[in-house]
């Protein structure tokens, strides 16, 4: 009897030890796989929107939104140039990019004369673009490139945890931001806590001025 109780134990543990190995394997695939693989299907989409660009024969030239609108860039973050394409939905955003908002509330676009740039990354797996959106503080540099303008907002406020239903971050006016009149916005949106997806964590930016791409694509001084 005291045979069959020590077997049964033994293969429980086995069991056991099997599954802890399984939920290890999977970890590691969530959380570093999913990144490799996203980087490199990031570097290569974002390669390709350059070229396309690069193929006009005078230069920077009209906007080109076939493959993407263009790259963030938020110094704070270290995280390099980030790929922005439509749409949040995971398909989008597993490709190791930053995605602007078609709904609940569409976004406005930075070379509109007033709106609210509203973007989605990853925090954590499939590239993990905004994860450290926590480093960023009040004063810091977001810089978005298009084909021929560098578009330069400061991030003014931010909301470290709110409802993940909450849209009335991404309105075109931000009013838990403190604004109260219409501007040139930009909000980075992402999960909160690390590792969940329960809430979501807000940063918002306004436009300080925009300076014309030259035919070196040198980039303005915040990100030099």
């Amino acid at each position: 009897m005291r045979g069959r109780i020590a077997a049964t134990v033994s293969v429980i543990g086995e069991l056991l030890i099997t599954a802890g190995v399984i939920m290890a394997l999977f970890v590691v695939y969530s959380l570093w796989w999913t990144n490799v693989l996203a980087d490199r299907e990031a570097e290569r989409q974002g390669n390709q929107v350059r070229e396309t660009w690069a193929k006009s024969p005078s230069g920077p030239g009209a906007l080109d939104t076939k493959d993407g609108i263009g790259f963030l860039h938020v110094p704070a973050m270290k995280n390099g140039e980030v790929l922005v394409k439509a749409g949040t939905g995971s398909k989008v955003l597993n490709e190791g990019v930053a995605g602007f908002y078609r709904e609940p509330v569409k976004a406005g676009m930075p070379w509109d004369k007033q709106g609210n740039f509203t973007l989605a990354a990853h925090r954590d797996g499939h590239g993990a673009k905004f994860h450290n959106i926590d480093k960023v503080r009040k004063g810091d540099a977001v810089v978005f490139e298009t084909r021929d303008v560098w578009y330069v907002y400061k991030v003014y406020a931010d909301l470290k945890q709110t409802s993940r239903y909450n849209v009335d971050v991404l309105d075109s006016v931000p009013k838990e931001s403190g604004k109260t009149v219409p501007g040139r916005f930009l909000t980075l949106t992402t999960c909160t806590p690390v590792y969940t997806s329960d809430y979501r964590y807000i940063v918002w930016a306004e436009l300080t001025r925009t300076e014309k791409v030259d035919a070196k694509r040198t980039p303005p001084t915040e990100l030099r």
